[in-house]
C-alpha cells in the first residue's frame, strides 16, 4: 500500500488565559485551537497543541517505503468549530523540548498541573518552565511581552525546512492535512545519531499554532477550532499519512500502457470483482487485494480454454480508495500520485497495511479508472472488516 498510518503517543492543549496556565488537558478527548477572553479584560488568549508520534512508529514507516521517496502529512479531523474568522492560519514546527503528556482534563475541579501546561513543560510540581527568551541557536518560542500575554507555550525549532502551514477560509473543510515530509525528514537524520544529532534535530513531536501576528492580537477571536485528540472514542484520533508510490508493473506494455490480447475498453462494458479477498483481516497483516477484469459481453471466439481465465486488465494508470463503510469518511482518497493499482501476469492488484486502520470497523474498497471514455467509479460493494 502506498498510504501508511501512525497515531500519536501523546497530546495536549495548553492555554495562555491566566485562568488556565498552569493546567493539563493531557487525557481530554478535544485538542483546540482557541482565543479566549478574559471575563473583566477585552483581551483574547490563544492556545496551542502540542503532539508525538514515537520514534519507533517514525522509522517502521520509513522502512516499509523501501527507500521511495514518500511524503507525510499530519492529518487532524475537526470537531465542532464555534464562531470562525473568514480566514483562518495554522502553523506547525518541531518542538525543541521533551514534554509531558499529563493526565489532565479542561473540566477537572481541582484542575491538574501533573504535566505540561502554558508555562511548564512537565508539571508545577515539578517546575521546568518553557524558556521565554535566550533561546538556544535554531530555535524560538514564547510570545510577545508586549502582547500582555504571559511569556511561555512551547519552545520550537524555526528556519527553512521548519515549518508547515496550512490556510484556509471558515467554508472550507476544516480538517488539519499540512504536509510535514521537511520537519520527519529533520527526524530521521537525527535517527543515525541521536546523541550527536548532526544533520537532524530530535523528535519531540509538533507544536501547532495560530500565526504570530494572530496570536498577539488580543483585540479579537479567531473563532474555536476544534480537533479530535488521541484520547478520542472515535474513528478520528490524529495520524501521520505517510505516501508513496509502490505501484509496480510486470507484464508487457506499449508506450506506457498495459498491453495484452485480453485488454479492454470501454469501462463501462466491464465486470470488476475482487477475488481472494477475505471478509475479515487482523490488524497485523498485510493484504493484497486482486482485481478480476473482465468484459461484460466479450466477443465469441474459438479456443480450448475459456475467456474469463484470462487476466483482464485497465489499459491505463488506475486508482483505489478506501472508505469507512458506516461513515462515509474517505481514508485514502484516490490519489494520482500513491493509489495506483499494480499488475503483474495474474491481473492487477494493491496493497494495505491493515494496522493503519482502526479495528473493529468495516471498510468499502472503490476502484477508479480513466480513458478515452471517461472516468468510471467501480463501487459494487467490496467490505471487509478489520479486527484485532
Amino acid at each position: 500500500m502506498a498510504y501508511y498510518f501512525i497515531f500519536p503517543e501523546k497530546d495536549s492543549t495548553i492555554y495562555s488565559h491566566p485562568n488556565r496556565d498552569t493546567i493539563n488537558t493531557g487525557h481530554d478527548e478535544i485538542l483546540e485551537l482557541v482565543k479566549e477572553k478574559l471575563s473583566f479584560q477585552s483581551k483574547f488568549y490563544p492556545s496551542r497543541i502540542l503532539l508525538q508520534f514515537s520514534d519507533d512508529n517514525i522509522k517502521e514507516a520509513i522502512d516499509k517505503t523501501g527507500g521511495i521517496t514518500y511524503s507525510t502529512n499530519l492529518q487532524l479531523f475537526s470537531t465542532e468549530h464555534k464562531n470562525l474568522a473568514i480566514n483562518q492560519g495554522i502553523e506547525v514546527f518541531p518542538l525543541a523540548k521533551v514534554w509531558e503528556e499529563g493526565t489532565g482534563r479542561y473540566s477537572n475541579n481541582p484542575t491538574s498541573s501533573n504535566g505540561c501546561s502554558w508555562l511548564f513543560k512537565d508539571g508545577s510540581i515539578r517546575a521546568n518552565r518553557w524558556a521565554t527568551g535566550s533561546f538556544n541557536d535554531g530555535s524560538t518560542g514564547s510570545i510577545s511581552p508586549s502582547s500582555g500575554i504571559t511569556p511561555g507555550g512551547g519552545e520550537w525549532y524555526t528556519g527553512s525546512g521548519f515549518i508547515a502551514s496550512q490556510s484556509f477560509s471558515n467554508a472550507d473543510i476544516l480538517d488539519l492535512d499540512v504536509d510535514v515530509t521537511s520537519i520527519i525528514n529533520k527526524f530521521s537524520a537525527s535517527f543515525t545519531d541521536s546523541s550527536i544529532y548532526p544533520t537532524g534535530i530530535p523528535n519531540n513531536g509538533f507544536i501547532i499554532k495560530y500565526p504570530q501576528t494572530a496570536e498577539e492580537f488580543t483585540s479579537g477571536s479567531y473563532g474555536d477550532l476544534k480537533y479530535f485528540s488521541s484520547d478520542t472514542h472515535t474513528i478520528y484520533p490524529p495520524k501521520l499519512a505517510f505516501k508513496w508510490d509502490d505501484s509496480t508493473i510486470n507484464i508487457t506494455t506499449v508506450n506506457g500502457e498495459i498491453f495484452r490480447s485480453t485488454a479492454i475498453l470501454p469501462n463501462e462494458g466491464l465486470n470488476v470483482s475482487l477475488y481472494n479477498s477475505k471478509k475479515e483481516y487482523n490488524i497485523n497483516e498485510v493484504a493484497t487485494f486482486r482485481l478480476h477484469i473482465r468484459e461484460k459481453y466479450p466477443t465469441r471466439q474459438f479456443t480450448t480454454s475459456s475467456n474469463y481465465l484470462e487476466p483482464g486488465y485497465f489499459k491505463t494508470t488506475s486508482y483505489y480508495s478506501i472508505r469507512d463503510a458506516h461513515t462515509e469518511e474517505i481514508i485514502i482518497p484516490f490519489d494520482d500520485n500513491y493509489t495506483k493499482l499494480s499488475a503483474d501476469s495474474e491481473g492487477m492488484f494493491f496493497k494495505l497495511y491493515m494496522n493503519g486502520l482502526q479495528p473493529e470497523r468495516h471498510y468499502r474498497i472503490l476502484l477508479k479508472s480513466t480513458n478515452d471514455f471517461g472516468t468510471t467509479i467501480f463501487d459494487d460493494n467490496y467490505h471487509f472488516k478489520v479486527v484485532r
